[in-house]
């Protein structure tokens, strides 16, 4: 047993509720990662295997199956999701310089489970292949812009990946987003029950290689909105077109030679708006797509609620 799964055991020891079966499955999705999302994105051989026990486990464990009439029912987006993070916060993210907990992040991330962020040695950073990205056939480049950060699960991957992961430091992981930003691909960072039901990684996603972005374009709501959406300025967009190609969301299309955001579907990435040349775009908060993960912020929160406590 490698030192990593050792710790993998003693961290997931320490979690109210989380079983034998959730440390199985998180081993299962850190271990085969490629097979995991392969056959959940229909890239493997095994996919049509893979879907009919989902399908018999859906039958068998009705408690997983969407329902819109109960909002109680954890459905399958409740335990895998991504919330949309712009780049400054997702560089703010991966520079981190001390050990954080905040527990219980459900204004933030709108699900109702995996909605924590505890990050142990933040500066411990693995740059992974992209699971997604390598299961395709004409996949989008690089392949290694998949950020697992904090322990035990950023040594998880480089253990258990020693071909298709590397440890890079802060800086490096702050290219990485920066580089992804400039191809007009999303940042997410994504949250799991199995990975000990907090945070784990930012993914740096296009829609035409992202499982999680298809899946949610095909109802599935596994992603969050950032909080803000696009707007556009009429008077200096002169309907050149250059946003709606980078749009990773569809949610950007030319009207009579302006541009046009769909704010229903907008996720607040801010991929289009440093594409503009005449700076026509720009990202404001919308209150009704929920609160920006803003991890500085949050911080400052959780050290004010501990002051307040102890007096």
């Amino acid at each position: 047993m490698k030192p990593s799964t050792r710790d993998f055991i003693k961290e997931a020891r320490r979690i109210p509720d989380y079983s034998v079966f959730d440390w199985l499955h998180g081993y299962v999705y850190a271990r085969w990662p490629y097979l995991y999302i392969g056959m959940a994105t229909g890239e493997h051989a095994l996919s049509p295997l893979f879907s009919f026990v989902a399908r018999m486990l859906g039958w068998l464990f009705p408690l997983f199956r969407t329902d819109p009439s109960n909002p109680d029912r954890v459905s399958f987006a409740d335990t895998y999701h991504g919330k949309v993070v712009p780049l400054d916060e997702a560089k703010r993210l991966v520079t981190i310089d001390q050990p954080i907990r905040i527990p219980d992040l459900e204004s933030v991330i709108p699900y109702k489970r995996a909605r924590e962020i505890v990050l142990d040695a933040p500066d411990h950073i693995a740059l992974l292949d992209c699971p997604c990205r390598v299961g395709r056939e004409n996949p989008c480049l690089p392949l290694d812009v998949c950020l697992i950060i904090g322990e035990p699960l950023a040594s998880f991957v480089v253990e258990h990946h020693p071909n298709r992961s590397r440890w890079i430091s802060q800086q490096e992981a702050t290219e990485v987003l920066a580089a992804e930003h400039e191809r007009g691909h999303v940042h997410h960072a994504f949250f799991k029950d199995a990975m000990l039901g907090r945070f784990y990684a930012i993914c740096n996603c296009c829609s035409c290689c992202c499982g999680a972005m298809q899946a949610h374009q095909n109802g599935v709501p596994m992603l969050a909105s950032s909080g803000y959406v696009c707007h556009v300025d009429p008077e200096r967009c002169v309907g050149c077109g250059t946003c709606v190609g980078y749009c990773q969301f569809g949610a950007i299309h030319l009207d009579e030679d302006c541009t046009v955001v769909d704010t229903a579907l907008c996720m607040g990435c801010g991929a289009c708006v440093t594409k503009c040349t005449q700076d026509a775009l720009s990202l404001g908060r919308d209150e009704s797509r929920g609160i920006p993960l803003e991890i500085e912020k949050l911080m400052h929160q959780v050290e004010e609620s501990s002051s307040a406590t102890v007096r």
